[in-house]
């Protein structure tokens, strides 16, 4: 992907705390990073608008049950996270 420069103001401490984190040859990446994810964070916000435009917004139920699911899904990746560690140090 070409690239190009920008000039954009930022918060010197949090400029620096990061640079510091990252490197002074990264901060360019980081930065990148961090719009690509809000980009697809804003991007996903009008999903949700669009789908409760057209099928109402989402009820409490329904919001239980994905949580539900996905406490289920942590654990079971936490069970199987488990067991391949012990397999693994068994050996």
């Amino acid at each position: 992907m070409a690239t190009k420069k920008y000039t954009v103001t930022l918060p010197e401490e949090l400029a620096e705390e990061i640079r510091r984190e990252v490197g002074p040859g990264s901060f360019s990446a980081y930065v990148t990073q961090a719009i690509e994810r809000q980009r697809e964070r804003d991007r996903l916000g009008e999903l949700v608008a669009d789908l409760e435009a057209e099928y109402g917004p989402v009820t409490d139920d329904e919001l239980a049950a994905a949580e539900a699911e996905r406490r289920d899904n942590e654990r079971w990746f936490a069970e199987r996270k488990a067991a391949f560690e012990k397999k693994s140090t068994a050996a």
